[in-house]
Formats: C-alpha cells, structure tokens, sequence
C-alpha cells in the first residue's frame, strides 16, 4: 500500500484527525488542549471568500488545510506582447493554509534541516526529493490512511491558481507593492530571517505566506524542465517585491537545499484517485 501511494505521488496525486476514546473517571477531565496557532490565525481572518468555500479542516500532526475549488484562470504573465495561457483546475482539492512548519516536518521525519529555528516558522533546507519524501511519510501515518487522504506537492498551476484566489493583479491583493508587507515577509521586511507563519494577512482564500516567507517547491506542469529539473513559486524573504508576484517562478535541481526554500503540501481524498 506504501509502495502505490509513493507511486500516486509521484505523478501528482491530492479529513479527520485521530479517534478520541473517553474513559470513565472520577476525576475531573483534564482541560481541553489549546488549538494550533495555526487555528486561531485562521479563524481571526477569515475572508468573506473563504467563509463560501467552507472550513478548513486540521490533519494528525496539527496541519491546517482550506478548501480550493475548481475554476478556470488566465496563468502566467500578462502584459504587453506576453500572454498568459488559460487552465482549467478541474477537480477540487484541499491546499495548506500555511507553509509546513518545522514541528509539523520534524513529527513526520524526526528531523529539522532548517537554518532559522523556530517551531512555528516554515522549514527551509528541504529539496524536492525531501518535499516528496515528507508527503509520502504524511500520507503513511494511520491517521491519515484512517481518513483516506493522500498528500503531494501542488502542481504549479494548482499553486498559482490558489495563490490569485481568482484575481488577475500582479498579487492577490491587487497591483499595488507598497501594499506587500502586509501580506508578505519579503526583502524589506524580514530582517534576513524567516518568520512564524499566520503573521502577515492571508490572500482572499485563506492562504498565509503564499507570496513571501518562503519559495515554495511545487509539481512540474506542462512546461518543460531540463533534467531533474523541478519548479519552485512564489516570493521569499530575500526577494524583492517584483520577485513575489503571482506569476513568479524559478526552479532547482531534486537534490538541492536552500535556507530560502521550503514548501506547502495539498491533499486529496484517496477516493478521488
């Protein structure tokens, strides 16, 4: 069964958490454990556009993920003599609110690569192979086999629709810079650091970071990569505000690691497959 889903998400395959068993007792119950900060920062912002799409909803390790649904957008850039190429998403999937933090990767791998400590901060270092290798391992876990999900990379389209959440400026707030570091933790603002996620304002879907923080690796689409080639999206907190633009994309090879890459997982249900 590990060897098919490995299979599954490779090719670019998409809940409830733990059973929770009460026992008699006298004494009093203990108290109700605290939300991740995650929950809390979602909850605080939500979007008119996010409450339409329903809740999201939070996986084993404390993971948060929000519904995308389908659509049809213009992807790429679009300016001048350059046109963008139309992509229909045609099955709805479930996308992290936030970047995987690195409690989140370390509970799956029993390590953290990170350059920039911190629990709640996204985890950097990581390769592709160390992407793939992380939703191979989530997709494994009891719990989430229970639940029938299935984890992988976004492919970039998936990435680059979700991060537009259906506008067609140069960032999902609109064509406005001044307005990033509101949104985004970005090379005027980060102090050459990561920062914990859920701090900047989400984009009209619920999604925190999507254009700063982090680089994000993705799936490769159409287009082709030389090589082990493999694309990476979105702004990071050494790049400039035109280089976390929606249409933003750059790519590296498998094997390499970088204290400015990290990654975001979707989800489908395995009964989609």
């Amino acid at each position: 069964m590990k060897r098919l889903l490995g299979m599954l998400l490779l090719v670019g395959v998409v809940g409830c958490g733990p059973n929770q068993v009460e026992t008699p007792s006298q004494a009093a119950p203990p108290p109700k454990a605290a939300p991740p900060p995650e929950v809390a920062a979602i909850k605080k912002n939500k979007s008119p556009a996010q409450l339409k799409l329903g809740e999201p909803v939070t996986n084993s390790i404390g993971m948060v993920l929000v519904p995308i649904p389908t659509g049809e957008f213009t992807m790429g850039f679009v300016m001048g003599f350059q046109k963008g190429h139309q992509v229909k998403i045609t099955k709805p999937f479930h996308l992290g609110a936030f970047e995987v933090t690195q409690a989140q990767y370390e509970k799956a791998m029993g390590r953290n690569p990170s350059r920039f400590k911190g629990a709640n901060n996204p985890v950097d270092q990581v390769s592709w192979n160390d992407a793939i290798e992380f939703c191979r391992e989530l997709s494994a876990l009891s719990e989430e086999k229970a639940a029938g999900r299935v984890y992988r990379l976004p492919t970039e389209a998936e990435w680059e629709y979700a991060c537009r959440a259906g506008t067609k400026t140069a960032y999902s707030f609109g064509d406005d810079a001044s307005q990033l570091g509101d949104y985004a933790w970005y090379k005027e603002n980060s102090g050459g650091t990561t920062h914990p996620v859920g701090q900047k304002r989400p984009n009209p879907w619920g999604l925190y970071d999507i254009q700063g923080n982090l680089t994000e690796w993705c799936q490769p689409a159409a287009r082709p990569l030389p090589g082990s080639y493999r694309p990476f999206r979105g702004g990071s907190l050494t790049d400039g505000a035109s280089g976390c633009k929606s249409w933003g994309s750059d790519s590296h090879s498998t094997g390499e690691r970088h204290f400015n890459i990290g990654f975001r997982v979707a989800q489908v249900p395995l009964a989609q497959l």
